[in-house]
Parts: structure tokens; C-alpha cells; sequence
């Protein structure tokens, strides 16, 4: 198959308490797992088979509801592990701090512009902070949709994202997505998201 579902750089539990094992294993395991087998089965026998998933992304609005959905959550997913280590938080340093304090005026700035974006995503979706031309931008999307797509309202590179479908939180938040979110700051890998900054 084309695609494959990638290993976690860390164990299930690794993330304790801030997101709980179970949760973990079924949302890598089962969900990530379901968007990679379902996205290799929606381009078998057809031309996508053959095509970097930047490519099938970029032009989704011409790719079946299948590849949309299922592209977008493999590479979502792809990219969220990255940006979580047990050994994460804080305040971000190097490249990408220079730049958020510069747009944003501060990180608190910015850290509650983020929340808002994540917190008021309607239903199941992803908030992210985008690259747009050398500008730093904060966006949400609905679904598995992501700023890579054609027909995502800001269109840029992704830096870092978060997982607001209910999935990724209720075993252990229910429905206080605050909470989660104000977890997520505790994992945010700073190192990895200056990586992926440097590559713009």
C-alpha cells in the first residue's frame, strides 16, 4: 500500500495525565489507522495511486469525498504525533518564538488567539497555526480539512495543529474541550515545530 500508518515516537502512555493511554491507543490505533486503510483502498486502481499525498492534497476539490476525508485525517494525524512529546510545554524558543512574538505581540497573545480558534470550531475540526507567505496566521478547519487543501478558506504550510474532534479528548475530558486544550500546551514540542518552521 501506498500509505502507511506511521510509529509513534513515543509510547501510548507517554503522554500521562495530560491525555490518557486508552485514548491514545484507539485514536492512533483505530483512528489514524482507519484513515490510512481507507485512504489507500479509496486510490487503488486509479491514477492518485502513484502520487505524493501533497499532491493528491492540494488539489482535493477535483479527488473523491473518500481521499478529502481519509487524506486529510492520515496527514493531520501525521503531523499532530510529531508535534507531542512527553517532554514538551513551556513557552516556545529559537526561530519560532522570534516569529510569534513579532505577529503576535507575546506568546500569552498568541496562546489565546489559538485557544479561541480551537475552542470555537463548531463540531469536529483542527485549529492551526499557518505559514502564509512568510506570515504567521491562526486558521481552524472542519473535519479532516487542512490549510495543504485547495479548498480550505487560508491556504498555507501547516506549523502545528490540534485535534478538536471529540475522539481525541472525551474519554478523559467528556465535554470540556477547554481542558484539553489547556493540556495540549503541556506536550507542544517546541524542538520539532522549529524543524518544521526552518523547512518554509
Amino acid at each position: 500500500m501506498p500509505f502507511e500508518l506511521p510509529k509513534l515516537p513515543y509510547d501510548y502512555n507517554a503522554l500521562e495525565p495530560y491525555i490518557d493511554v486508552t485514548t491514545m491507543e484507539i485514536h492512533h490505533s483505530k483512528h489514524h489507522g482507519a484513515y490510512t486503510s481507507n485512504l489507500n483502498s479509496a486510490i487503488l486502481g486509479t491514477e492518485l495511486e502513484n502520487m505524493s499525498l501533497d499532491d493528491i492534497l492540494k488539489d482535493i476539490s477535483k479527488r473523491p469525498v473518500a481521499v478529502r476525508n481519509n487524506g486529510g485525517g492520515y496527514y493531520n494525524h501525521n503531523l499532530f504525533w510529531t508535534i507531542l512529546s512527553p517532554n514538551g510545554g513551556g513557552e516556545p524558543t529559537g526561530d519560532i518564538a522570534k516569529a510569534i512574538n513579532s505577529q503576535f505581540g507575546s506568546f500569552a497573545a498568541f496562546k489565546e488567539e489559538f485557544n479561541k480558534a480551537a475552542l470555537s470550531r463548531f463540531g469536529s475540526g483542527w485549529a492551526w497555526l499557518v505559514d502564509v507567505q512568510g506570515r504567521l496566521v491562526i486558521s481552524s478547519t472542519p473535519n479532516q480539512d487542512n490549510p495543504k487543501m485547495d479548498v480550505a478558506e487560508l491556504k498555507g504550510y501547516p506549523i502545528f495543529g490540534i485535534d478538536v474532534w471529540e475522539h481525541a479528548y472525551y474519554l478523559k475530558y467528556q465535554n470540556r474541550r477547554n481542558e484539553y486544550i489547556a493540556a495540549f500546551w503541556s506536550l507542544i514540542n517546541w524542538d520539532e515545530i522549529n524543524r518544521r518552521y526552518s523547512c518554509i
